[in-house]
């Protein structure tokens, strides 16, 4: 396991075993200010995210919640969320993902539990520099691995936007968009959005 730092520094449906793993009883003890994931038999924590990496998240679920989720101005059709705990495998492969999309014919119903165990269809990782290595390293070939069929990865250093679609096992290059390219890409290919709308306009 990762050791936890003193203070706080700036078949796609799987269930796994009822009981709760020691990592996760580490995971849910964790302090407010600091976010845990369990992958590979680690927790791994990082601090809350900065100022930009929650406008460059809200942007996100913002621009796509409307058309998407509810459906004005676009098909409808999707869940768009920013956060959830996402159990790849309950309570033992764990996943926080900044903005999250599932399409409504997969999963109906948003659950009563804060555990959402049904594979998403779309995930973006916003990148920072704390948090890059783990999400190009870790978090991408996991996403391949329990079949999420869509990825990007929003790069706030350089306002980059990379996006992949899930070809068999290993991931598919959709697109590259940086500085004021419009973004119409799949999944979300009906909309186009400007990718300063998306990342931020610093």
């Amino acid at each position: 396991m990762i050791k936890l730092p003193n203070g706080c520094d700036n078949e796609r449906k799987t269930m796994g075993s009822p009981h709760k793993t020691n990592l996760y009883r580490d995971l849910e003890a964790l302090p407010a200010c600091l976010r845990g994931e369990i992958m590979g038999g680690q927790l791994i924590t990082r601090p809350s995210p900065n100022g930009k990496h929650i406008v460059a998240a809200s942007n996100m679920s913002a621009e796509y919640n409307i058309p998407y989720q509810k459906g004005r101005g676009g098909p409808g059709g999707w869940w768009i969320l920013q956060e959830p705990e996402v159990h790849l495998v309950l309570d033992e492969v764990v996943v926080v993902p900044d903005v999250v999309g599932w399409r409504k014919d997969r999963m109906p119903d948003i659950p009563g539990s804060h555990k959402f165990n049904i594979v998403p269809d779309w995930v973006c990782e916003i990148l920072s520099p704390s948090t890059a290595s783990v999400d190009r390293v870790l978090k991408k070939p996991l996403y391949a691995r329990y079949g999420v069929e869509f990825l990007w990865l929003a790069d706030l250093a350089d306002c980059t936007l990379e996006t992949f679609e899930l070809q068999g096992n290993y991931w598919q290059s959709t697109g590259l968009f940086s500085g004021n390219a419009m973004v119409s890409v799949q999944p979300f290919e009906d909309s186009a959005v400007c990718l300063t709308d998306l990342m931020g306009d610093w």
